[in-house]
């Protein structure tokens, strides 16, 4: 006689039962990392893809690159570099803008580019050496809410831009503007008038064309001619240093070459820059390594320009 507690072998099994306190699942945010920078492009990638919600899905050495990945991938916020060889990022944004949220993550700093890449469609500008490690992961999860950042000297040239501009200024609520008002809040009649005698900055202009194209098409990019020039290896000390480089205790001509090693270089090439051997050149890179507590030029580069997951804490 057949056991009653067997299931018959054609029954369908019931489904396990579910865990009424198990986490609903979360969506990873994808990103695509857009440097013509290998050391960067390794350090941001090592950086985000440690956060459990974030996911580098792609990485690109142009703006060609970017917009293909893009196009492939679909991410939900793209890291982008402004002088790359080729397409630069500035002539990939408006492409870029269609597919998903853009943040400009660059060393460069002047005000004309910020601004034209915010007219272009970037939702944020990042300058390096301006944020932290969680400043960065913070800045991507906002974007893709649609929640802008910028680093101080964004700012600074997006303020600057408000203040150039000579449109007219739309009409006030009535009762706003006045002298009375302003005196009722405690504002100097000195004050009141300074904003009437000051003469306007001219504003500042672009050499780029500001029209948008049409097409989105990777295969259209023949067409977009490089306005920004290709990236140079100037990662010099009058850039903003990056966070926590005092803590390394590198001397001066460790620190010079501790910046051509970020940007690439290899002993070759520093040993011509600096006009000193090779030799003496991997001396300084094994003393560096030490101070850094790493075994790769990679690692170091990492720590130095502030994208190793670890950069902005203790020694180790």
């Amino acid at each position: 006689m057949p056991d009653p507690t067997t299931p018959h072998p054609g029954a369908t099994q019931p489904p396990p039962p579910q865990n009424p306190f198990a986490a609903p699942p979360t969506h990873r945010l994808r990103v695509v990392v857009a440097d013509d920078n290998p050391v960067v492009r390794a350090g941001l990638t090592a950086l985000l893809s440690g956060r459990p919600d974030i996911e580098v899905v792609a990485e690109a050495a142009d703006g060609r690159q970017a917009c293909e990945a893009a196009h492939q991938h679909r991410p939900d916020v793209v890291l982008l570099d402004v002088r790359m060889p080729g397409v630069d990022g500035i002539s990939a944004l408006p492409y870029l803008v269609q597919i998903a949220p853009v943040v400009m993550l660059t060393y460069s700093r002047e005000s004309e580019i910020v601004q034209e890449a915010l007219r272009r469609g970037a939702g944020g500008y990042l300058v390096h050496g301006e944020f932290t490690a969680d400043q960065l992961v913070d800045a991507v999860r906002d974007i893709k809410e649609g929640r802008a950042h910028f680093t101080p000297t964004a700012a600074g040239a997006l303020l600057a831009q408000l203040r150039q501009d000579r449109a007219p200024a739309p009409s006030l609520p009535e009762g706003l503007g006045r002298t009375s008002s302003a005196t009722a809040y405690g504002i100097p009649t000195s004050a009141q008038s300074y904003t009437q005698t000051q003469p306007a900055a001219p504003p500042a202009h672009f050499s780029p064309s500001t029209a948008s194209p049409a097409p989105t098409s990777p295969e259209n990019l023949s067409q977009v001619q490089p306005h920004v020039g290709q990236s140079s290896s100037g990662w010099t000390s009058g850039r903003p240093a990056a966070p926590d480089r005092s803590r390394f205790q590198l001397s001066t001509r460790e620190a010079e070459i501790m910046d051509l090693i970020a940007s690439g270089m290899n002993n070759q090439q520093i040993a011509a820059t600096c006009f000193i051997s090779e030799k003496t050149v991997k001396n300084h890179i094994n003393r560096i390594f030490a101070k850094l507590h790493s075994r790769s030029r990679s690692e170091a580069a990492a720590k130095w320009i502030g994208t190793a997951p670890d950069a902005h804490r203790g020694r180790g």
